[in-house]
């Protein structure tokens, strides 16, 4: 059965949400939506779902035809060990970051040393599986940041970096971003509810 689902003029993180309930009761979906960022974030949704993904563009409009796919089998996954003991990555440690700043009182002090801890972070044998983003510590992910380098570096070890793409869009810093990619609600409430361990900064 094939269902049509109008997402245009919805805000994040709405239309995914309406894909995911659509989903439950179709195996075909075509769902239509008016931006770049609604595009990739239910793109995004419907693929963590297994599913197959056609896009297509005409006029700055979005139609996505998702088709739900048979299940495959999975291959487990490969312990990583540090000194015989699960690593936090395969634990599921999240690093959660609202500020651009660490700490209260002085905030040169708070950058200092929130660029401390991300350079130490990058160096440390014992990985995130996530680092998240929100408010203004999107910045920290853009270009001019003093720790995009180490966030990049986080990245190409691995580490999913998401950034909230209202937050950039707030800032109007979304062609900014130059480490991770940009995320929304509904993934980031999906992270922290899937965690294992988080750490607030």
């Amino acid at each position: 059965m094939e269902k049509r689902v109008d997402c245009r003029g919805l805000a994040c993180p709405q239309p995914v949400m309406e894909t995911k309930k659509a989903l439950a009761e179709a195996d075909t979906l075509i769902v239509l939506v008016d931006n770049p960022a609604a595009k990739e974030n239910v793109k995004r949704f419907a693929e963590s779902q297994e599913c197959k993904v056609e896009v297509i563009e005409e006029r700055g409009q979005f139609t996505l035809k998702i088709e739900k796919q048979k299940p495959q089998e999975k291959s487990p996954a490969k312990s990583e060990l540090v000194g015989g003991q699960k690593s936090e990555k395969e634990l599921g440690l999240v690093i959660f970051i609202d500020t651009d700043s660490m700490g209260r009182g002085s905030e040169e002090l708070g950058k200092i040393l929130l660029r401390s801890f991300l350079q130490t972070l990058e160096q440390s044998e014992v990985q995130p599986q996530k680092v998240i983003l929100l408010n203004s510590g999107v910045k920290l992910a853009c270009r001019g940041s003093e720790v995009l380098e180490d966030l990049q570096e986080l990245g190409a070890k691995g580490v999913e970096i998401l950034a909230c793409g209202t937050c950039l869009d707030f800032f109007g810093l979304k062609k900014n971003l130059l480490a991770g990619k940009v995320s929304n609600m509904y993934e980031i409430i999906n992270s922290l509810a899937q965690a294992k361990k988080i750490i607030k900064i």
